[in-house]
């Protein structure tokens, strides 16, 4: 934790400076992180800072955003799951505790310091940037790092250096309603959204199987114990999610890879992403591919929000989107028709790996989805259950309470 006097020159206030270590090896010897050499990333490739607005009088600095840095380290280490810059996280309290507006966080390049090459691998430094709900889901429907851009043009937000100020009341919005229509939802508008993928609480079920049929397709319904997704798998889901960020001409989801590395040297998890995005497809019956008639989606309230986003910031501009759920392997990507890779065709639109389900939708089907899901994009909570089905397609989708993924078994 360091004192930074700012700049006033250039409007960057006095503050405190917070910076991680241990998400990088330290050590090289296998202890923490294994050793993929100095070529590659070190441990997971990057550390965490935070900068936050000294308060007048303050001798030290808060203690409180070491404990938010723990917890996004704890996520990292369980999960596996690395951060980016332009990443967000929905952390739905305010950060320190308090009554504050800023409950949630964005991640960026800490401006001061640059990647740097050790011994043990390449690291970054991503800084958190707390941000108020509204900031928030703006990101998520047009992209990160546009949100943080107007965030350092308002000095109040953040300024140059994306300072976060725990007693900032009001939104970018708030402070310039110009903002909103004239980058915001043009930006939606022509760009689409670059939020490729969430984690999620979300199930799926085959309905097109009887109940007793053990081997396939009870095996993601709740209460049930999932097919663990492969090593292959996991790598192709959070590839998927990676290149979503991307903005190409033309979405292309990662092939699954051969068994070729198990022969080599240990990949490290910048190469296994690499590598899965340039391997050859498996030829259909080694992936073990099901066709399904008809699936059940199931989300809770926070993923059942974002399915107009899906369907409007993603699909219709040509692209994915991914649910993974952190309840376990269960992961649903939904893909439009000009998607590349993608195991769901238009002749069969739901198609499984193992725990892993993808759902091509039409530019026509999303469409009349939009308007059927037009109550989700309200702020306001929405009385729950709600069920939504489309029989002609097969497809049902529920949003329900938190406490159905939570008590799986009730």
């Amino acid at each position: 934790m360091y004192r930074n006097t700012g700049c006033p020159a250039e409007d960057i206030q006095e503050h405190w400076h917070y910076v991680s270590f241990g998400l990088s090896d330290l050590y090289g010897d296998n202890r923490v992180h294994e050793f993929t050499g100095a070529d590659g990333p070190s441990g997971f490739g990057f550390e965490l800072t935070f900068r936050l607005k000294r308060e007048v009088g303050e001798t030290a600095p808060p203690t409180w955003p070491a404990e938010l840095m723990q917890g996004l380290a704890r996520y990292v280490f369980q999960s596996e799951n690395t951060f980016c810059s332009g990443d967000h996280v929905s952390w739905h309290n305010p950060l320190d505790n308090s009554e504050s507006r800023i409950q949630h966080m964005l991640l960026t390049e800490d401006p001061q310091i640059q990647p740097v090459h050790t011994p043990f691998g390449s690291v970054s430094f991503l800084q958190i940037v707390g941000v108020c709900t509204e900031e928030l889901q703006a990101a998520q429907q047009w992209n990160g790092q546009g949100i943080l851009e107007l965030m350092r043009g308002v000095q109040i937000a953040g300024g140059p250096w994306l300072i976060t100020d725990m007693r900032r009341g009001e939104t970018i919005f708030d402070i310039d309603p110009h903002l909103q229509q004239e980058r915001v939802d043009q930006g939606i508008e022509t760009e689409g959204s670059n939020l490729s993928g969430v984690s999620a609480k979300c199930v799926w079920d085959d309905l097109s199987r009887p109940p007793e049929d053990e081997e396939d397709s009870r095996s993601i319904c709740i209460g049930s114990q999932p097919r663990r997704l492969s090593d292959k798998d996991t790598e192709q889901i959070r590839e998927t999610l990676r290149k979503g960020l991307e903005f190409n001409s033309k979405a292309t989801l990662p092939p699954i890879s051969s068994q070729r590395q198990s022969h080599e040297r240990p990949q490290s998890r910048k190469d296994s992403l690499e590598s899965e995005s340039s391997a050859a497809i498996v030829p259909h019956e080694l992936v073990r591919t099901r066709q399904l008639e008809s699936v059940h989606l199931k989300f809770n309230q926070e993923s059942g929000t974002l399915l107009p986003l899906c369907l409007r910031g993603r699909l219709l501009h040509g692209r994915h989107f991914t649910y993974k759920s952190i309840n376990g392997d269960t992961a649903i990507t939904f893909v439009s028709t000009g998607v590349e890779g993608a195991f769901a065709t238009e002749e069969h639109p739901y198609a499984a790996h193992g725990p892993w389900l993808q759902i091509l939708l039409t530019e026509e089907f999303v469409e009349q989805m939009l308007g059927d899901l037009q109550e989700l994009n309200t702020r306001e909570e929405t009385k729950l259950p709600k069920e939504y089905s489309w029989p002609e397609k097969k497809l049902k989708i529920s949003v329900l309470p938190d406490s159905v993924f939570d008590n799986p078994l009730q």
